[in-house]
């Protein structure tokens, strides 16, 4: 069940900020009075009239060929029903928002208030030169069945109800992966279909076109067998009709091979379960609890090979591992249509990827040590970042090879190209840094405990099981702040240090300090002054071994919270300082600004050390560096303080580090553009593609650098990231959102990960 904190997140996502999950953005410049006659009238009439004279031509001057309509009537929400158009709003939103982040898909979501399907119909059929393809969605049975041909008839684009073919596509690749692993044939398989709604008749026609025989399969509805003897069957369940003499559940699965559920909670019972044939095919998809679960199925026998559509067992049906490939494919084409070619070619990609080698990336983000294809892994994870350039080629080659692509591709290599960098696959940044946190969560001091959005954040990462915050501040305060808000983050430790509860560890961190700082005006009595505040205190939490990780600076100045961490964590063995680093979470793919915000004018020998300290930073992300010095210079081609300081820095990299990519000095535009290296540049250890680490020459230009896109663009920023420190210490920026806060916490967690295994590679020593 979803516990209250998670129904309160969820309508809190939906409202807060712009309501919604999608908008509208322009893609071309609109910033001048010409740009908007170009974009209006009258330079708008010139692409009209050339789309008038060959309609192809929408395709090339209209957003036509990558938008899809995500259309339905409510009729069957999710698990919710007919709740109808206007409250299925949100489910149509949402899976614009999956088209979009998985396979760079435009949507417009559309909700029809029609439940007579000929006026459905009529409606979408009147719309559809807007779009590129349609995805019906939530529409109940039988009529989606009809509105889904008749649509596709009247059309000359890809329609699908994912609501059918997703469910039938996904697990058509289960089954193929389960009987790699049984050794039985599809065509002997005997298949119990429990359900018969439009995703388990999708499911059927999909298996017969896999092999799997009519006559071996037996379908059932809330009533029982669909046996030849009712005389209550539509026109759809007629086609699925037994003369096998068996009526109910329990006898239908004796002896069978295959058992697949899309129905109800816990009508596969144990006893039937142990009926089945040897090394049994469960397929248990009611969600949110599957007819059998897990648990159940794997006490009743060991050899089952069971999927659900829950994320928190193995072998999860998500449809999103489907449609938002299938259409990439299908309009990089221009397909015409989604036949069942394209369906079996997305099902054997899906399959076959699921018995490669999997990347670290998605053993990280699901905590496992190696997927590797067998029982408990027969489908690719959501999240592997391989699903576009596998399965948008497989429906792509599909549709030109059975006659319904209009525009067929001759370059393989190429395309695959275009959809990484369209999808900037290099980008799963926030994604890995969250799985790797919850894998290994650690203990964070939140230096700012008084504040609202530090609080929310707290509550956050606690039900995400990122990190256990420890709030510094006044006690009273805080608690009056998390009722008032109804946060959910009761029983977390709350300490002040002023309070006299404090006073032995007050005295004990005092005393540190003044051993550690006496030779530098420190005293003991101005070390006690200094350990009643938070920004003292937290790292003397850290630096004792009682917290990992801290957070601080939402209400402080930089200098004023910065300054007394490096004082008493102090910095790693052989690093003479400390540098700050931002990360730019773009769309293809994060771009890491040094130092922007510590060191003003760095040497040559300290912009070395700030390139290895970022160098050091970035593969903690499990991303390789590409590093580029920059300068108002390319190579020498303006030379004066700057641009030669750099080149000395890059010379001493060269010749210490010749395992790095880095180089320099260059310009900001050249390094992001392998185009302009590759041409002009071709020397460079840069060849071959963009910098996505860059090193400021001084404080100024890397401070206003990461400003101005903090403000001015449309991307995550996460930081400042200090290096160089001994423990895990990081500094907010004065005003950060809740959701930076969050990110930051991220970061401070996958540092105290590291630190720790610092540690034990130097007691391996």
């Amino acid at each position: 069940m979803l516990d209250k904190l998670f129904r309160k997140d969820a309508l809190t996502y939906h409202a807060e900020g712009r309501p919604g999950k999608i908008e509208v953005i322009p893609t071309k410049p609109y910033s001048t009075k010409r740009d908007l006659s170009l974009a209006y009238s009258p330079g708008v009439a010139d692409p009209c009239l050339k789309i008038k004279e060959n309609p192809e031509d929408v395709y090339k001057y209209t957003a036509k060929g990558n938008l899809v309509a995500v259309i339905s009537n409510g009729t069957a929400v999710l698990g919710l029903g007919d709740i109808g158009p206007l409250a299925g709003k949100p489910v149509m939103e949402g899976k614009g928002l999956l088209f979009k982040i998985f396979a760079d898909v435009d949507v417009f979501d559309i909700e029809v208030d029609a439940k007579d399907p000929q006026k459905f119909i009529d409606t979408v059929v009147a719309i559809s030169p807007t779009f590129g393809g349609i995805n019906l969605e939530d529409i109940k049975a039988p009529e989606c069945f009809e509105i889904e041909r008749k649509i596709q008839e009247a059309v000359n684009i890809p329609v699908m109800h994912d609501d059918q073919h997703g469910t039938a596509i996904i697990t058509a690749a289960g089954l193929i992966n389960a009987l790699k692993l049984n050794g039985k044939k599809i065509e002997d398989l005997k298949i119990v279909v429990n359900g018969a709604g439009a995703a388990a008749v999708s499911c059927t026609r999909l298996y017969i076109k896999l092999g799997a025989r009519p006559e071996n399969i037996v379908m059932l509805d809330s009533r029982g067998v669909l046996h030849r003897d009712r005389t209550d069957l539509n026109d759809i369940k007629k086609q699925y009709i037994t003369d096998r003499d068996v009526h109910t559940l329990e006898e239908a699965v004796e002896g069978a091979d295959m058992f697949l559920g899309l129905s109800v909670s816990g009508v596969l019972k144990k006893e039937y379960l142990l009926k089945m044939a040897k090394d049994p095919i469960v397929f248990a998809l009611a969600n949110p609890d599957p007819e059998i679960t897990y648990e159940e199925a794997m006490a009743a026998r060991k050899d089952v090979i069971m999927a659900t559509g829950r994320s928190d067992y193995p072998n999860q049906i998500n449809n999103v591992l489907g449609f938002p490939f299938i259409f990439r494919g299908a309009l990089d084409v221009k397909a015409t249509r989604i036949n069942d070619e394209m369906k079996l070619a997305a099902s054997k990609a899906l399959a076959d990827l699921a018995t490669e080698p999997v990347p670290d990336e998605v053993n990280i983000a699901y905590h496992a040590t190696n997927f590797s294809f067998g029982r408990d892994y027969i489908i690719p994870k959501p999240f592997d970042p391989r699903l576009i350039t596998r399965l948008a080629p497989a429906v792509a080659k599909a549709a030109m090879e059975s006659g319904v692509a209009k525009k067929p591709i001759t370059d393989w290599t190429a395309y695959r190209e275009y959809l990484v960098k369209k999808m900037g696959i290099s980008n799963p940044l926030i994604r890995q840094i969250r799985f790797r946190t919850q894998k290994d969560p650690k203990r964070v001091v939140f230096a700012d405990g008084e504040s609202y959005k530090m609080l929310k954040a707290a509550e956050f990462v606690l039900n995400q099981k990122i990190a256990t915050p420890i709030l510094l501040g006044n006690e009273s305060l805080i608690k009056k702040l998390i009722k008032e808000n109804e946060l959910e983050i009761e029983g977390v430790e709350i300490i002040d240090p002023r309070t006299e509860k404090e006073t032995g560890r007050r005295q004990q961190f005092a005393q540190y300090l003044f051993e550690k700082g006496q030779r530098n005006g420190i005293t003991y009595q101005s070390a006690l002054t200094r350990m009643i505040h938070r920004n003292y205190y937290a790292p003397m939490l850290i630096e004792t071994g009682y917290a990992d990780a801290m957070v601080s600076g939402l209400t402080n100045n930089y200098p004023d919270t910065i300054n007394p961490a490096i004082e008493i964590v102090g910095k790693k063995k052989g690093t003479s300082l400390v540098s700050g680093m931002y990360i730019i979470n773009t769309k293809s793919g994060p771009v890491f600004f040094s130092d922007c915000t510590v060191n003003k004018n760095p040497t040559a020998e300290q912009l070395v050390e700030i390139t290895l300290q970022t160098a050091y930073a970035v593969k903690q992300f499990k991303l390789e560096p590409r590093i580029a010095l920059l300068s108002y210079s390319n190579f020498g081609s303006n030379p004066g303080r700057i641009p030669n300081m750099v080149k000395d820095a890059v010379s001493i990299l060269h010749h210490d580090h010749p395992e790095l990519i880095v180089d320099g000095d260059i310009q900001a535009n050249v390094a992001l553009n392998p185009e302009l290296i590759d041409e002009y540049f071709p020397f460079s250890k840069l060849k071959g593609g963009p910098a996505n680490t860059l090193i400021f020459p001084y404080l100024t230009a890397g401070n206003i650098a990461y400003k101005l896109m903090r403000e001015m663009g449309e991307m995550d920023i996460i930081g400042p990231i200090l290096n160089g420190l001994n423990k895990s210490v990081h500094i907010l920026q004065m005003g950060s959102s809740v959701t930076e806060i969050i990110n930051m916490v991220m970061v401070a967690v996958i540092d105290a990960q590291g630190v720790q295994q610092r540690e034990r590679e130097e007691i391996g020593k």
